[in-house]
């Protein structure tokens, strides 16, 4: 297989073979692509289009294929089929993790009925666990397939048992030992199985240790525990220890692209889960609860320069480094917020000692701020004839740095404390706020100055 670039001349070759009828030449061009490109060609298709690609792929092609789609683009495709056939022609042939991904976009009678039409009764119990755990818990991300073995097998025993149970899984990491009740003692690799001795008893050979997560962890710490531990499995175990599934590697990358796009667009200001394809309403009203705080932001700013109206006339040199003060104090919050935000997302900040991160804080930013307004004076002294629009310049400069940098670092960890994403503060909302900072401090700095100098 090799890559293609999924551009408008594919799809224009694509429609060409469906107007044509070219059913063989069609299957032959899909046989040598990606599940991932040929789900980037369906998303540029129309509902029909896409039924024909699928129709031309085998059963095993089409669910990953279905796995890989935009999830707007899926739920619009499946739309089109009866709850029957969305349950026998694509979640039959999925992992429950997968199959479970997929019902959690339907509501929940859709996700009911099309389970009572799964004909593998085993098979759709495993997935109404599934879709019962909390969204975004291990519980919610887990395949209920992989390997076991008891405790008190010998090895040969359970390489039979690995050739029994591994008809259902695609891949096999390692194999998981539990006792007579079922709970996750340990784990033993492929290799140790391959050289221990036949009769020997598992007891003698597994590894004891063994990092899982129970059906309740959140899968940010899913994720984090993954990447510490330098996981490609991480087993999950429910309240009493059992063991009920395994989430892979592959998951968590998902995982954390998810979380990364959903948090950079709330850095940005979007306040919902869109892309470019969604319709135009849709990303608009993402948009707008933030444009509209951005508005009253600027509605405030004139209000306070309003207030400083007569100091601008007496003194009309300041107005030139209104827009420098307020952008330095947005980007400077900017940054320290987001530095707070991404430390939290990975837990490597804990929310104690809080005075003495921003007493850090603090000192980074005097010593940015120091270079900073020695920069602006230096600037002012050679191009102004003006002494005190200078000294009153720099001065508000390493105020406004150092009150931005507490408060972008502050309001991310007030924001964690009361279980609000901190997120939301790394945006518009430090950017304003620290836009009308800095103007208040410029303006009582200079009023301070003008007055002594």
């Amino acid at each position: 297989m090799e890559k293609l670039q999924v551009d408008n001349a594919l799809i224009k070759q694509f429609r060409n073979w469906f107007s044509q009828n070219e059913t063989e030449i069609l299957r032959e061009q899909l046989v040598n692509m990606y599940p991932q490109d040929i789900a980037m060609v369906i998303d540029r298709l129309e509902n029909d289009e896409a039924r024909i690609v699928m129709n031309a792929l085998d059963k095993i092609a089409v669910v990953k294929v279905l796995v890989e789609m935009d999830e707007q683009t899926r739920e619009s495709f499946l739309s089109t089929y009866s709850p029957f056939e969305i349950a026998n022609e694509f979640l039959e042939n999925m992992d429950s993790d997968d199959a479970a991904y997929v019902l959690n976009h339907f509501p929940n009678s859709v996700k009911e009925e099309v389970i009572g039409q799964l004909q593998d009764l085993e098979y759709a119990s495993s997935l109404l666990n599934l879709i019962s755990y909390e969204e975004e818990t291990a519980g919610s991300l887990m395949a209920v397939e992989l390997v076991k073995a008891n405790l008190n097998w010998t090895v040969g025993q359970c390489i039979e048992e690995i050739r029994t149970q591994a008809e259902n899984v695609d891949v096999i990491y390692v194999v998981y030992v539990i006792d007579d009740m079922e709970r996750l003692v340990g784990i033993i690799t492929l290799k140790n199985l391959i050289l221990a001795e036949p009769k020997a008893h598992l007891a003698d050979v597994y590894n004891k240790t063994v990092i899982s997560v129970a059906t309740s962890t959140k899968i940010i710490e899913v994720a984090n525990t993954t990447k510490k531990y330098d996981l490609v499995v991480l087993p999950v175990v429910d309240p009493l220890g059992r063991l009920v599934g395994r989430i892979t590697v592959d998951d968590v990358v998902d995982l954390i692209k998810e979380e990364a796009d959903e948090d950079y667009q709330l850095m940005s200001g979007i306040t919902a889960d869109v892309d470019a394809t969604d319709k135009v309403w849709v990303l608009s009203r993402a948009r707008l609860p933030w444009l509209l705080i951005g508005l009253l932001g600027g509605i405030a700013s004139s209000r306070i320069l309003g207030v400083y109206e007569d100091q601008i006339m007496i003194h009309p040199e300041m107005a030139f480094f209104i827009p420098l003060i307020a952008a330095m104090g947005g980007n400077v919050g900017v940054q320290s917020s987001a530095i707070v935000v991404q430390g939290l997302a990975n837990d490597t900040l804990g929310t104690k000692n809080i005075g003495q991160k921003i007493l850090k804080e603090i000192r980074v930013a005097l010593i940015n701020g120091i270079i900073c307004s020695s920069l602006i004076l230096a600037y002012n002294l050679a191009f102004y004839h003006s002494y005190e629009l200078a000294i009153t310049v720099s001065i508000a400069l390493i105020t406004v740095i150092i009150f931005a940098s507490i408060f972008g670092t502050f309001i991310p960890m007030f924001l964690n404390q009361i279980k609000i994403d901190p997120a939301i503060a790394t945006g518009p909302f430090i950017t304003t706020s620290n836009d009308l900072l800095g103007i208040v401090i410029y303006f009582s700095v200079g009023r301070m100055l003008y007055t002594t100098l």
